[in-house]
């Protein structure tokens, strides 16, 4: 009897997660977030003065949001927009973030690394790179993932 019910109530837990997961995810428009339309980054009101800034500036043509904000492989690609997607969320269903949005550390070296990698393919020149970061934080490498350290190398190259 005691195993029938801790079943149910498991059961139940698991639903009520489901569900609300799924129509909150739904009623965010998290959905968007797999595609890499810019005007997904400007769901959340908070990112609306950033999507405005990219659509003014010359990167409007040249690349979106996900070009130099997220790896350029599909794991590391997901696995960013995830990490992102879930803490984006928190903290602006909690409220928990600053008035003036930054970009986190983490964040700024991938978009430092884009920019070092279209540096090297000559999309870009290197001087973008340096603006980007606000300064070069390595040499250009043969390869961006020689560039990197840490646990998210797998991962990102």
């Amino acid at each position: 009897m005691q195993s029938i019910t801790l079943k149910l109530i498991t059961a139940i837990l698991i639903g009520v997660l489901v569900g609300v997961g799924g129509y909150a995810f739904v009623y965010a428009k998290g959905y968007s977030y797999l595609s890499n339309d810019p005007r997904a980054c400007a769901n959340c009101h908070v990112m609306t003065g950033q999507y405005d800034g990219w659509i003014k500036s010359s990167h409007h043509s040249a690349a979106t949001c996900n070009d130099c904000h997220t790896p350029h492989n599909i794991l590391g690609k997901y696995a960013v927009k995830a990490n992102n997607g879930f803490f984006h969320s928190f903290y602006f269903t909690t409220g928990w973030y600053p008035d003036n949005v930054a970009i986190t550390k983490f964040d700024r070296h991938l978009a430092v690394l884009a920019a070092l990698e279209q540096a090297n393919t000559g999309e870009i020149v290197a001087g973008d790179a340096e603006r980007i970061g606000g300064r070069r934080p390595f040499p250009l490498a043969n390869s961006v993932c020689e560039a990197l350290a840490g646990r998210f190398r797998w991962w990102l190259c």
